[in-house]
């Protein structure tokens, strides 16, 4: 184990904040999102059961608001297996991710920096994980070089695991120690900007470009939970870095 958070807070505090932060406000952020993110402790809270949630509210007036966390600049991850224990929301319209994207983000920018999918589920497909990279020549909503894996049950109804084993030239994903997808180097039609360190993301998105999860009868609130994410050394190759 390199790094582990199992969200030991007090019921109700934020995530940690030496490791997470809020990313907030609206704009579609990219993808014709309907939420606003916020960083109230309303849409994203240690529950008594110390587990985040991270959940999805109509406002009285109308608008969406939910979360977005972030470790840029605070925990950096270079191989190994990055894994985290998660209920996802329930609900055609929901869009919840967790992710990662390169450090080096803020000074390559997008799709550059290079972006690794550990998970991504639609509320549209209830048993459907989807696991993807995107890098230079290869990135967006359908542009990515991904995979999808079925489970036998909707994925709102328990906690499942959702992994990527990561090296310097193979990434790895499964569900439930399932593995359903594989990529190197030889697989991308681009560059390949997955050798230097990535800090993790967090976040429950509301419609969006993705085919099929049109949000228009989405009840709120919707929550993803999760329980834990870790990060395990695999062959002597992994790294974290935390920072002050």
């Amino acid at each position: 184990m390199l790094w582990t958070d199992e969200f030991a807070g007090p019921p109700g505090s934020p995530p940690d904040p030496q490791v997470w932060r809020h990313e907030t406000g609206a704009g579609g952020w990219g993808d014709e999102q309907v939420q606003r993110y916020t960083t109230s402790p309303r849409n994203a809270h240690v529950t008594p059961e110390h587990r985040l949630a991270i959940t999805a509210h109509r406002e009285p007036d109308g608008e969406i608001t939910s979360a977005r966390l972030t470790t840029h600049h605070r925990l950096s991850v270079r191989n190994g297996r990055v894994e985290a224990r998660l209920r996802q929301p329930r609900g055609a319209g929901t869009w919840s991710a967790f992710w990662m994207l390169g450090d080096d983000l803020d000074e390559v920018g997008w799709p550059a920096c290079g972006e690794i999918d550990v998970v991504e589920h639609v509320g549209a497909q209830p048993r459907t994980v989807h696991g993807t990279v995107h890098g230079p020549g290869y990135a967006g909503v359908g542009g990515g070089v991904g995979a999808s894996h079925e489970a036998s049950v909707p994925l709102a109804d328990a906690f499942h695991t959702s992994a990527v084993t990561w090296s310097d030239d193979e990434i790895r994903w499964d569900l439930d120690g399932v593995v359903f997808h594989r990529v190197t180097p030889d697989d991308v039609p681009g560059p390949w900007p997955f050798r230097h360190g990535f800090h993790l993301l967090l976040n429950l998105a509301v419609g969006g470009r993705w085919p099929g999860n049109d949000a228009t009868a989405l009840r709120l609130p919707a929550t993803l939970l999760v329980d834990r994410v870790r990060v395990l050394d695999v062959g002597g190759g992994g790294s974290v870095t935390l920072r002050a």
